[in-house]
């Protein structure tokens, strides 16, 4: 598809991104779908963002930069958002990856479905960080409707698979910048969805359009802060809902559960016990059960904390349930792209989808 008269505006908030940002500007540049303009919001960076941003803005006119003071990710995108002209949002995180037909297809969904619905996402991958596909993404298929299963859990799974309608965003308010200064930012992403899912619905391509790195830096790797986050967005939408509450108890025991879990696998010892008394507080009977099905191998590697290298491969595979290595043979590819004067890409010149 080429240019049409439906701009899609892509967010793209950068902190520190110097070592992904190059191939995440390369992807949104590489789409088939090319009425775009590519707003890249550097949020007080101190590495080489800027630079590599620049770069893409004297390639590409449709490419530009709002540099301002390191405010979190919510104010970032509200920045983007509030400065962009699309008709369409597609947020894109700095260390994320589309594959080249993404924004195409999702605007094709939105072309032929029910008018209510104002968010269309994908099916996702995880990427390591040479952007190969390590493990494909659950394939749920909510649509409609959707606010009951996303009181339970964020199932979109990430910030950059939603193309959204922008009076959908400009209804609610944008993302709610106020999370971090009350200590809790990373469920920005979530709370938007749901506050979204309150008046609209949702549609999906099934197809794993999206990479989406998971590193042991990135904010969701902080498990406290991701459980503060959560119940201080509860806090804000239960009121409105009290005929979610046990949807929304459950799910903050889901991601406690996951979140718990893989503090062991990665033998982090204090977030286990920090995680563990806020299990406590919020459901002891929940936390009660968890540990009663811990295996003896993680409590001994607990208890030792300087467990022999047997007994933490013990710890990593059956503890909880790890993502299995996929080998795939696919990535999410990139390319630098030449110098762009007009509208138009040659499909030569966009990036490879999946292969």
């Amino acid at each position: 598809m080429g240019e049409s008269g439906i701009k899609v505006s892509v967010v793209v908030p950068a902190y520190n991104a110097g070592q992904t940002l190059d191939q995440t500007l390369a992807s949104a540049r590489g789409q088939t779908y090319s009425n775009l303009e590519i707003i890249v919001v550097d949020d007080g960076s101190t590495d080489d963002t800027a630079a590599i941003a620049a770069r893409h803005v004297a390639a590409d006119r449709r490419v530009s930069v709002i540099s301002q003071a390191n405010a979190g990710v919510a104010a970032a995108r509200n920045v983007g958002v509030a400065a962009s002209e699309g008709e369409f949002i597609a947020l894109l995180d700095a260390d994320d990856l589309w594959a080249s037909s993404k924004i195409e297809q999702q605007l094709a969904v939105f072309a032929t479905s029910d008018p209510r619905v104002a968010l269309v996402y994908t099916w996702f991958a995880l990427l390591d960080v040479q952007s190969r596909v390590i493990k494909l993404g659950p394939q749920i298929d909510h649509e409609g409707d959707v606010l009951d299963p996303l009181a339970y859990y964020n199932f979109i799974g990430n910030g950059s698979s939603p193309l959204i309608r922008r009076t959908a965003i400009e209804e609610v308010g944008g993302f709610d910048a106020t999370l971090r200064a009350r200590g809790g930012q990373g469920c920005e992403d979530w709370k938007l969805y749901f506050e979204i899912a309150e008046r609209h619905h949702f549609a999906l391509v099934p197809e794993a359009l999206t990479g989406y790195r998971h590193t042991h830096n990135n904010m969701s790797s902080d498990g406290l802060q991701m459980l503060r986050s959560r119940d201080l967005c509860i806090a804000d939408l239960l009121p409105r809902h009290p005929a979610l509450e046990n949807r929304f108890r459950e799910g903050r025991n889901r991601l406690s559960r996951v979140l718990f879990h893989r503090s062991i696998a990665r033998r982090r010892f204090s977030e286990i016990a920090s995680l563990a008394a806020s299990i406590g507080r919020y459901d002891p009977a929940f936390l009660i059960r968890i540990l009663r099905n811990l295996p003896t191998s993680t409590w001994m590697a607990l208890g030792a904390r300087r467990a022999s290298r047997r007994s933490l491969q013990d710890l990593r595979e059956t503890s909880f349930q790890t993502p299995e290595s996929v080998s795939l043979q696919r990535t999410f590819n990139w390319k630098a792209l030449p110098p762009r004067s007009s509208g138009n890409l040659s499909p030569s010149d966009c990036a490879d989808s999946l292969r």
